[in-house]
């Protein structure tokens, strides 16, 4: 009878230890979930853009040639394709994020096609029976107002649009009478000094200025034959243009801590503060001109700007490359993406990962890896996350792996 208590009480403390032990792996392992496998023949193929989140916790995306939308219901997630392109003048190779205006319309650019064949700016506009595409503007490099939009539009209070072309402008759209909109090159990048091809999105600071990064240009040095990139502001002139001043110069050597070649966009904390990657650069050249930074820009006086790395890449599974911006939780804390690194055989050096910086003491930054892609649920990252509106859950896209090989919409509970 002794012997039977005790086994039971055994038996019962090695349960409770058994639930205790998995419920906090719960509580500490971050969970990635495939939420859609893209499929070429019938929503497009693969994604390069971070998705956009509206009111109703809805996600919206881009692949190279379509538009969807993800709604959330008792079953999961359901995929809707709001437009197909199919049309070469619609345009075609969609790589960036759309934005809504308050009225519920989609705005976001393709990279091809349009008149030209230089890419477009195009709106989507909802209805009763579907959603309407308009073209707002086909680019024509040769016209002398750029091409090539990789990244997407911000607008204004007043409805303009803003972006930027890898064809070396910044420009804004502005709707006029009979549905049409007018184009104003508010900046003609020259390329050593202030930078060139500006390949990511702009953002706007708390007055009203435009921030943003060029891929190439600035400082020439032994390990940027082209320039290792830019960041700078436009602010807007009391004569109604706009004046764009260079915040910083990368200035990479083989070895040293600087990044270089900023594919992607920035982002504000709430001290003003501005953060991004650099896809290259950094402490190891093991990567083949560096395996990239994370930086961070403070202002200081008399609008000046002052660099902190707060992270060097390293070839191996923590990730390298990182193509795509940060976003911040509540918390200040910085999540992103890698392009490469990590594990999964199925992608040669890596099918890359989601990383953490955590604030330390003293100012420091902890690094972490959040979740590293292996191939069927999902491969290359190449865009950043958003967070849902509570701060629970990270939603993002890769451009490969999935089900058909060709990426996936995914979901992560840090």
């Amino acid at each position: 009878m002794q012997w039977n208590r005790l086994r039971n009480a055994v038996q019962w403390a090695l349960a409770v230890l058994v639930i205790f032990v998995f419920v906090r792996s719960a509580w500490a392992s971050p969970k990635e979930r495939v939420l859609h496998s893209f499929d070429c023949a019938t929503d497009g193929c693969g994604s390069y853009a971070a998705l956009t989140l509206d009111a109703k916790g809805n996600l919206y995306g881009t692949t190279l040639d379509s538009v969807f939308k993800m709604t959330h219901g008792q079953s999961g997630w359901t995929l809707k394709v709001l437009h197909l392109f199919n049309v070469l003048s619609e345009g075609e190779s969609l790589n960036a994020n759309v934005a809504f205006d308050p009225a519920g319309n989609l705005y976001s650019t393709a990279q091809n096609g349009g008149t030209y064949d230089f890419g477009t700016v195009f709106e989507l506009i909802p209805g009763s029976a579907g959603w309407t595409l308009n073209v707002l503007h086909s680019f024509n490099l040769y016209g002398g107002d750029g091409g090539d939009p990789f990244a997407g539009v911000v607008l204004d209070k007043a409805g303009n649009l803003y972006g930027t072309t890898q064809d070396e402008t910044a420009y804004e759209l502005t709707p006029s009478s009979g549905g049409a909109w007018a184009e104003t090159i508010i900046d003609d990048f020259k390329g050593k000094g202030d930078g060139s091809q500006p390949e990511a999105g702009l953002v706007w600071d708390a007055v009203g200025n435009l921030y943003g990064t060029t891929r190439f240009g600035g400082l020439i040095t032994q390990g940027c034959s082209g320039g290792c990139g830019t960041i700078f502001e436009l602010s807007p002139t009391s004569g109604g243009g706009w004046k764009e001043r260079v915040l910083h110069r990368f200035n990479w050597v083989p070895g040293s801590h600087e990044g270089q070649a900023p594919y992607a966009g920035l982002v504000f904390d709430g001290s003003g503060d501005l953060y991004g990657t650099t896809a290259g650069g950094g402490s190891d050249n093991t990567c083949g001109g560096g395996c990239g930074t994370v930086f961070k820009l403070t202002p200081l006086a008399r609008g000046r700007w002052k660099e902190t790395i707060l992270h060097n890449f390293n070839s191996g599974k923590n990730g390298n490359a990182p193509f795509a911006g940060l976003v911040l939780d509540k918390a200040g804390n910085l999540y992103g993406t890698t392009q490469r690194g990590g594990i999964g055989s199925s992608c040669q050096g890596g099918c890359g990962v989601v990383f953490k910086l955590a604030h330390a003491p003293k100012g420091k930054w902890v690094y972490s890896v959040v979740h590293r892609f292996t191939g069927p649920d999902g491969a290359v990252p190449n865009a950043g996350l958003i967070f849902d509106k509570p701060g629970k859950h990270l939603y993002g896209t890769t451009t490969f792996g999935g089900t058909n090989g060709v990426g996936t919409v995914f979901e992560i509970t840090p």
